[in-house]
């Protein structure tokens, strides 16, 4: 199966009333767990990496590895760029073959930001690509970007709607309350925030920062109109446990694939749980 644009996963999934993960990877064991999990729970699935991602392990092996994947799989599958900062990034992106981009302009003023992100969809869409975009700061650290506590500001609804009139893209992430890197206490979402802007707002919306958010939340923010949820955080904790059990259990063990194998195992069973919690399991 050939890779498939945000847009078609996204129009399902806000008929349907469900979010598809959308799950960060840097390297083929993270994408084998993200594929054999969608493949077993029979759901669509956005693999997606930053511009962090793309760094390590560089943009043509993340393309080459991820189309392998899709060819291979018999649910939908696409390959998304992650907070994408620069133009030059996404045109890249756009060349390299992924099927969707997203252009972060949050810390933009709000013209800038509907300027910049304008001439990115002019191009992606040309391209038959699909575009997110971002309003309002989301807190946190993904990769080499930090929000902090002070910078981070919600999305204002009313904003939200002037661009999107704007710039009609296909998806757009809103702050309403999470932040990106594991979190120090529970996140207090703003239902009443999310539940306003879907009101005025026909467009997908996307929640960053969903690593330890509880589950009656996210169920909450699903109902409420949430058609995308980002993982990354839990991903990376899952690695990193399936590692050190095995280094700490048998630290002689020096076979990459008996070291990563379990990890692998970790990641999957982390992202079959967050599939069938965002509603996505059996809807390819």
């Amino acid at each position: 199966m050939s890779l498939v644009t945000l847009r078609e996963l996204l129009k399902d999934a806000q008929e349907r009333n469900y979010a598809v993960g959308a799950f960060n990877t840097n390297n083929m064991e993270i994408i084998q767990a993200i594929i054999e999990a969608a493949e077993e729970e029979r759901s669509p699935v956005i693999l997606q990496a930053s511009q962090g991602g793309l760094k390590y392990a560089g943009l043509e092996y993340i393309v080459a590895m991820v189309e392998v994947a899709a060819k291979n799989a018999t649910v939908p599958v696409a390959l998304h760029l992650d907070h994408g900062t620069s133009f030059e990034q996404i045109v890249k992106c756009v060349r390299a073959g992924f099927s969707s981009v997203m252009f972060d302009g949050s810390k933009h003023p709000l013209e800038d930001n509907i300027q910049k992100t304008a001439k990115v969809i002019e191009v992606a869409q040309a391209a038959g690509l699909s575009v997110e975009a971002e309003l309002g700061k989301i807190g946190g650290t993904e990769d080499d970007i930090t929000v902090s506590e002070e910078d981070a500001m919600m999305t204002n609804p009313e904003e939200a709607k002037y661009f999107v009139e704007k710039t009609n893209v296909d998806a757009l992430a809103i702050a309403i309350g999470t932040a990106h890197g594991p979190y120090k206490g529970q996140p207090k979402l703003d239902f009443d925030r999310l539940k306003t802007i879907r009101s005025l707002v026909s467009t997908p919306l996307v929640l960053h920062g969903a690593s330890g958010v509880g589950e009656d939340s996210i169920r909450k923010a699903i109902e409420l109109g949430i058609t995308k949820i980002n993982i990354d955080t839990d991903i990376r904790q899952a690695f990193t446990r399936g590692v050190q059990d095995v280094t700490n259990n048998k630290p002689e063990e020096f076979d990459p694939r008996k070291i990563l194998g379990p990890a692998k195992e970790e990641m999957k069973e982390i992202v079959k749980q967050k599939m069938r919690l965002f509603g996505c399991s059996n809807k390819a």
